[in-house]
């Protein structure tokens, strides 16, 4: 870990208080001041807590050359990044160019906070730690102030833990009181994961027992600041991590998991956050030219609604469901994470035939058997469950879950937006048609000259798929509608956390309850009755890949879900997407096919966990005469 030194920071002040924490510290006039300095005046002590937001990531997006990051790294989708740009982060990713000394994840400069965890975290780990230790007797002017600032440096403590934690697996020490320059590092011991979600909670705790902290942030000028729901919901989170059985060292917490899960849910849902359930803007979701569902569905409507708009800050918001969102939004999706074709740059983001695949028909029925979902390794052969009779392999998108239409943009589908192209005699399903404001069918079979599959143009579609959840239906040059913040944590990941724990404890109708008061929102009929506990536990997971699809959390599921010694063969190996061929009397033949004929090459056992950056691992080594670094780096 890096050491500071106690007496002098060089500090980049700003005589802002605390609530424009969004900007990081701003250069002072009088360059290097003494700890003693800071703490003895009120807004040098609130601008150096905005040092502990300072390193909090955008997410979303924002991951290097505009990506998803986890989205496009696990089976949900494909980055057309890594055909196009090799040499970026998916790229290299698929192709296993991966150690720890450079890993395409972890040592690149961080773009929007996204990247060089294992520094930039710790650095604000021991800001926090340091803040902690000198709060109480600091001069600050209001008591109140001193109390939330001490309690918003442990929540962001703890979600730093919590995000290293993620991403690097046990592998971190336990950081309670800061470290000084003259500090004996060679006794400094690696916490089990336990341990660290421990203390992560611990530090959650503090943070909601302070009354000072409020609940929710009700103004603009406080945007950006963390408060009690984050701390549940954090506490949800990773309690779950640690119960499962990557992480779990053999030992059964489910127990103590659904009890952490259900009083985080209750206190959440006590202090006003409920899942967003209303379209808001009807003009725009549910008119005829958002084209948000076969039959104009509400609840597609809605859930594409909340995605694609940012949750405002205010006592009364529409929001009700965000709990924390990150401080910046996501850049003009159409043009970089949408249909490529719509403005010629790039698609970014196509879902895979995998994610695809897990959206079930309107009556509730999976597409495939849950326990075997494809009978070969390529997942070329599907294993259709044979108790739905409503899908149709010739006419796959017909009768869907309503998310689905909120989600995909899929062979059929129409957008409605400002296309920079004129249609050619090939787009057989658009020509003729100018450049301009237009409604266009999004054809993605092979050949099809501006939407359809193509293996290495970076605005066509790598799967047969393009990325629906984040884009508003209209938005493009004309209609310059940029993403949405991204929603790090809400109450429909909280209630799917303690589904999951519910029915890992045995506590069976618990499960149910929460799975269908998530399906209720989508418009999806209630589990069905009688599910023994692996049955339901696979509905769960199945429910989690839907409803949070493509919001970074599939990534770490599937990790988490697997044993210690096993790799992600099954899931991440091979991703598929659809064969689709248009016939001479215009329909069309559905198939699957790989996207790339090689494999994916970061599916072994060692891609579980991240490894410690090289130069990082081998101090830990020299100064603890012990190896911290993950299996396999």
């Amino acid at each position: 870990m890096k050491k500071f030194k106690h007496i002098l920071l060089s500090l980049t002040l700003s005589v802002l208080v605390v609530s424009s924490c969004q900007n990081a510290l701003d250069m002072a006039p009088d360059g290097k001041l003494t700890m003693d300095e800071i703490f003895a005046d009120n807004d040098k002590t609130g601008a150096f807590l905005n040092s502990c937001y300072g390193n909090m990531p955008v997410k979303g997006t924002r991951y290097y050359f505009w990506q998803r990051g986890p989205v496009v790294w696990s089976d949900e989708a494909w980055d057309t990044d890594a055909e196009a740009e090799s040499g970026l982060m998916s790229g290299r990713y698929y192709n296993g160019d991966a150690s720890a000394g450079n890993h395409p994840i972890t040592n690149i400069s961080a773009d929007a906070g996204n990247g060089d965890y294992w520094a930039r975290y710790w650095n604000a780990i021991r800001n926090c730690s340091y803040f902690i230790s000198r709060i109480d007797k600091a001069a600050v002017k209001n008591p109140a102030d001193a109390k939330r600032w001490k309690a918003e440096a442990h929540l962001l403590r703890a979600y730093y833990y919590s995000e290293l934690l993620k991403w690097f697996g046990p592998v971190l020490a336990i950081e309670r009181e800061p470290y000084t320059f003259s500090d004996d590092f060679s006794t400094v011991k690696r916490g089990s994961y336990y341990e660290v979600v421990k203390f992560i909670i611990e530090d959650c705790d503090v943070a909601l027992g302070t009354a000072e902290l409020p609940w929710r942030i009700t103004t603009d000028g406080e945007a950006g600041r963390v408060n009690k729901a984050l701390a549940e919901a954090i506490k949800s989170k990773m309690i779950l991590f640690a119960a499962s059985p990557l992480n779990n060292g053999g030992k059964d917490i489910w127990q103590e998991a659904y009890q952490i899960n259900k009083t985080s849910l209750a206190n959440l849902k006590a202090n006003g956050y409920e899942l967003y359930n209303k379209v808001n803007v009807p003009q725009t979701y549910l008119s005829d030219v958002a084209f948000l569902g076969p039959d104009k569905n509400e609840k597609t409507a809605l859930y594409n609604e909340y995605f694609t708009r940012s949750m405002t800050y205010s006592s009364n918001p529409v929001d009700r469901e965000t709990i924390f969102q990150s401080r910046d939004g996501q850049g003009n999706i159409w043009d970089i994470d949408g249909i490529g074709a719509q403005d010629g740059y790039k698609t970014g983001t196509c879902p895979s035939q995998e994610l695809v695949d897990s959206y079930e028909t309107k009556d509730g029925q999976p597409i495939l058997d849950l326990v075997t979902p494809y009978l070969d390794d390529q997942h070329l052969k599907p294993n259709y469950n044979k108790a739905n009779t409503l899908f149709k392999p010739n006419d796959p998108y017909a009768n869907r879950d309503p998310r689905f239409y909120a989600s995909i943009y899929y062979n059929g589908s129409k957008r409605k937006a400002l296309w920079t192209f004129a249609e050619s005699p090939e787009a057989k399903e658009n020509y003729p048609a100018p450049i301009g404001n237009r409604t266009r069918i999004i054809a993605t079979y092979v050949g099809e000259p501006q939407t359809g599959i193509h293996a290495t143009t970076r605005r066509a579609t790598r799967t047969g798929y393009f990325e629906r959840k984040f884009l508003h239906p209209n938005s493009g040059n004309d209609n310059a509608i940029a993403g949405a913040n991204w929603k790090m944590f809400r109450l429909g990941e909280v209630i799917l956390n303690f589904a999951e724990a519910a029915a890992e404890a045995g506590q069976l109708a618990d499960a149910v309850k929460a799975v269908n008061e998530i399906r209720t929102r989508a418009g999806m009929p209630d589990l069905p009755a009688g599910l023994a506990k692996d049955e339901l536990i696979r509905r769960v997971r199945n429910e989690r890949r839907v409803e949070l699809a493509m919001e970074e959390n599939r990534y770490f599921d599937v990790r988490r879900w697997s044993a210690p010694t096993a790799d992600l063969s099954k899931t991440d190996r091979w991703i598929t997407g659809a064969e689709i061929i248009r016939n001479a009397d215009g329909t069309y033949t559905y198939g699957r096919r790989l996207v790339r004929s090689t494999e994916r090459k970061s599916y072994s056992n060692k891609f579980m966990y991240l490894p410690i950056p090289l130069a990082e691992s081998n101090r830990l080594v020299a100064i603890t005469g012990e190896n911290w670094q993950n299996p396999g780096w």
